[in-house]
C-alpha cells in the first residue's frame, strides 16, 4: 500500500525543538524527492524544506534556515525534519510529499505525487 505518514507533531513552548519524520512504503523510495510543506490556520500552503533523492541537495525556506534539518535514511525509508528554536509562527499542519526525481541531486517543491495527511505542530507558552 502506497503512503506517506507523518509522525512527531505536537505542543512544544517557544524556542523548543521537536523532530518530525515522515515514513514512506509502497514506492521507490530513494527514486523520489521528498519535501516538507506547511499550513498554517487562515494560510496558503507552503513548502518548507526539500531534500533530493540521493540526499546530497537539501533546500530551506529563509524563515526556517538555520533552525530546521532535513534528512532522509534510504533503508528505513525515511524522511526526518528536525526543528529547534521553535516559533509561534511555525505553528501549522506539517505535510511531507514525494515527487518523482529526474536526477538524484533534483529538490523541488512541485510536481509532487504522494502526500501525507500532516502532522500538528503548535508553539505555544
Amino acid at each position: 500500500q502506497l503512503q506517506l505518514v507523518e509522525s512527531g507533531g505536537g505542543l512544544v513552548q517557544p524556542g523548543g525543538s521537536l523532530s518530525l519524520s515522515c515514513a514512506a512504503s509502497g514506492f521507490a523510495f530513494d527514486a523520489y524527492a521528498i519535501s516538507w510543506f506547511r499550513q498554517a490556520p487562515g494560510k496558503e500552503r507552503e513548502g518548507v524544506s526539500c531534500i533530493s533523492s540521493s540526499g546530497i541537495n537539501k533546500d530551506y525556506v529563509d524563515a526556517v534556515k538555520g533552525r530546521f534539518t532535513i534528512s532522509r535514511d534510504n533503508v528505513k525509508n525515511t524522511v526526518y525534519l528536525q526543528m529547534k528554536s521553535l516559533q509561534p509562527e511555525d505553528t501549522a499542519i506539517y505535510y511531507c510529499a514525494a515527487g518523482p526525481s529526474s536526477w538524484s541531486a533534483e529538490c523541488k517543491y512541485y510536481g509532487m505525487n504522494y502526500w501525507g495527511k500532516g502532522t500538528l505542530v503548535t508553539v505555544s507558552s
